[in-house]
């Protein structure tokens, strides 16, 4: 028996508990609303969503072409939207997910305007825009199911058997749009109290998953830009275990934690770590700054040093007082960072790079795995990169490696459209084209994201409907750049009045009101005008 008609049922057993007094109510109708509010809190998809994920983080162990995506959200309908056209184009949810990015509430959510990702945001902007995402993930299901239900009733009306039962077969077995978010938490906004408060309101809004960096809070920077400094694992890991315990407290045992590492551009840290004995992840996080050796006699008035064997080492300082690593270290306080994490409690790795290059990912990852086998990434496919001259570059590089004639090309002008049509420029879109694959396979990359994806096209339609409709083509730009392209792609938005609620409302009134419901989606409704 489906949950549908249990409900039905245990309603119908109420009704006739109640007498008289309920007679008006209809216990199809409940089970319709209760289908249309599935989950009653952010708890509920917090567990709910959590479940899925650990599932397709072992589908992936088992087989890396089950690799997930998703796509970086800003606004409730963003993410809606989104979900609605996976649905429509793929006909399922599977392995899709979406992402909260830092950056994206700092430039655009913000009170104080937008901002860069530096953490300057208000934080509890952060849990307000993923309950805001599930509002809206929420209201795309009681739309959608709306629809099957005004469908079925349709079909019974008509007599049609076949088609009732399809119908229903349909709502019996549907699938929600709410899938798991991954939430960013930027470097906790604090202390590890803060960042336990900050998750908890996360969780308690939906997320299931949450990302945190190893940059210092108050001094965060964008991954991809200058001037990020990095924390001893300590401070990191009192934070990881921080969101663990918050995950835990509400009783969302699944929860996931991604542990993000900048130190692959990180020169700096604010702090050298406390050694408790020769050898342990502070003395080896210690190993790497840039230190000079010194006498009792060269040392200065506020110099600090470290003790290595019978040396007295003082490490570089910056006017800033912060401390700077050695060159070329990055890539070994990454692999480092990683395995610290995963042994603190980590589930998933980020590593932010300079450059999409799954050779580069790969070699660190696999040094990672030789610790610990099942090690995975979630991997930011930026838009901060210059794909089509970055693999361009690329494929150049490894034509040069292998003695082909690149003399045709411009290694440092490869963007130039002049290239467009050239077999360089082709295989760079065909490895474009194949990263994420190549990269779950190859570098064990279990997620990818692009974290911007919607701050860019927002901007690029809204610049190619500007251009037309204040220009020579008037309102024939919105007509035929957006309307007419609506109607013939099947985007359920060009009805937008339908996208907004105004059926469920009408829904609600005639369970409300009966025949005396005054509904708006009647033969006056414009909306009619799309079928």
């Amino acid at each position: 028996m489906s949950l549908y008609t249990q409900n039905i049922e245990s309603v119908t057993e109420l009704k006739n508990a109640a007498g008289s007094s309920w007679d008006a109510i209809n216990p199809e109708s409940v089970a319709r609303m209760r289908a249309q509010n599935r989950f009653q809190s952010g708890l509920d998809i917090a567990r709910y969503t959590a479940k899925i994920m650990r599932e397709d983080m072992a589908a992936y162990d088992a087989d890396s072409s089950q690799y997930t995506q998703s796509l970086g959200c800003w606004h409730g309908f963003i993410g809606q939207q989104k979900l609605i056209s996976i649905k429509k184009h793929f006909g399922t949810t599977k392995r899709k997910y979406l992402y909260l990015s830092g950056w994206m509430v700092a430039a655009l959510r913000s009170d104080f305007g937008p901002l860069p990702d530096q953490s300057m945001h208000e934080k509890t902007v952060v849990a307000g825009l993923i309950e805001e995402l599930y509002k809206f993930l929420r209201q795309a299901d009681a739309r959608e199911l709306g629809g099957l239900f005004r469908a079925l009733d349709a079909a019974r009306e008509a007599g049609d058997n076949a088609k009732a039962a399809e119908l229903q077969n349909q709502i019996d077995n549907y699938e929600t749009h709410v899938v798991p978010i991954i939430a960013d938490i930027d470097a906790g906004f604090g202390n590890e109290e803060a960042t336990y408060l900050l998750a908890k309101k996360m969780i308690e809004a939906g997320a299931c998953c949450i990302q945190i960096e190893n940059q210092v809070a108050d001094e965060k920077q964008c991954g991809h830009q200058d001037g990020k400094v990095t924390v001893p694992h300590d401070d990191f890991h009192a934070k990881i275990r921080a969101v663990r315990y918050a995950f835990l407290e509400l009783g969302v045992d699944d929860g996931v934690i991604v542990a993000r590492t900048d130190s692959l551009g990180a020169g700096l840290t604010k702090q050298i770590a406390v050694v408790r004995e020769e050898g342990d992840s502070g003395d080896i996080y210690n190993s790497f700054l840039d230190c000079e050796e010194v006498t009792v006699a060269d040392m200065k008035q506020g110099d600090v040093v470290i003790k290595r064997g019978d040396k007295i080492l003082r490490p570089k300082r910056l006017p800033s007082g912060l401390f700077q690593f050695r060159q070329g270290t990055g890539a070994d306080r990454c692999v480092f960072d990683c395995i610290e994490s995963l042994k603190a409690g980590a589930d998933l790795l980020w590593i932010e790079t300079e450059k999409p290059h799954v050779g580069q990912i790969g070699s660190m990852v696999n040094r990672i795995r030789e610790v610990v086998p099942n090690a995975k990434l979630v991997y930011n496919n930026s838009p901060s990169f210059n794909w089509t001259l970055s693999f361009r570059q690329q494929v150049f590089d490894a034509w040069t490696e292998e003695g082909k004639d690149v003399a045709a090309y411009d290694r440092a002008a490869l963007m130039s459209a002049e290239y467009d049509a050239t077999d360089l420029a082709v295989e760079a879109d065909r490895r474009i084209q194949s990263f994420q694959a190549d990269g779950a396979r190859e570098a064990g990359i279990f997620h990818h994201l692009i974290t911007l994806p919607t701050y860019h096209t927002a901007a690029l339609s809204t610049d190619n409907l500007a251009k037309e409709y204040f220009g020579a083509a008037g309102m024939l730009g919105y007509v035929a750049g957006v309307q007419r392209k609506e109607i013939r792609q099947g985007i359920a938005c060009v009805k937008h009045q339908n996208m907004a609620g105004s059926d469920m409302g009408d829904d609600h009134k005639e369970y409300f009101s009966g025949e005396n419901a005054l509904k708006a989606a009647g033969k006056d409704n414009t909306m009619n005008q799309f079928g």
